[in-house]
């Protein structure tokens, strides 16, 4: 999918950053259906041209549980009202990007394997057992429809150096 530099800009236009209090909020149920679709292609598009491998809805605004997320060069996926119903005691620190702090990294502790549930866009109830970094993108998402981001999960070290950061990115089509 070749994404050219407008394409790439107004995606990122679309993202909500950090600061911006649809952030920090909880996600509703999301209902299957066709409003759901159109919202999962758009999520689609939109983690294309910025290079994500994953999105949730509250990240473009949206307040509904509905995530997208891609494993390298495999289909882009999409959950609906996903919950991690088991975590492994066996965790790691690696370095995580978010698109709604402008894809900069900080290391994260997280679960080396989740067990998912969610539904899919027609309403069927399906469960994925999830390791490594495809365990990593879910957490990650997930979090996002609880109104939580990566950097309330690391070190104050981390954060104080991520903001520093911050202030000095500028943003595709800025």
């Amino acid at each position: 999918m070749g994404i050219d530099e407008k394409e790439k800009a107004v995606a990122w236009r679309q993202i909500r950053q950090f600061g911006d209090p649809v952030l920090r909020e909880e996600s509703r149920l999301a209902i299957p259906g066709g409003e759901m679709r159109i919202l999962a292609e758009r999520m689609i598009r939109i983690m294309f041209a910025a290079d994500g491998v994953g999105l949730a809805a509250p990240q473009i605004g949206i307040l509904q549980k509905i995530i997208v997320f891609r494993f390298g060069k495999d289909e882009p996926q999409v959950l609906l009202n996903p919950e991690i119903v088991w975590r492994s005691e066996e965790s790691e620190i690696h370095a995580e990007g978010c698109l709604s702090l402008a894809n900069l990294a900080v290391d994260v502790p997280r679960a080396v394997n989740v067990k998912v549930k969610g539904q899919d866009l027609d309403g069927n109830a399906c469960e994925y057992e999830f390791e490594g970094i495809q365990a990593r993108i879910l957490q990650h998402e997930i979090d996002h429809l609880n109104g939580i981001m990566i950097n309330s999960r690391t070190s104050r070290e981390q954060r104080k150096d991520l903001m520093a950061r911050l202030r000095q990115v500028r943003l595709p089509g800025e």
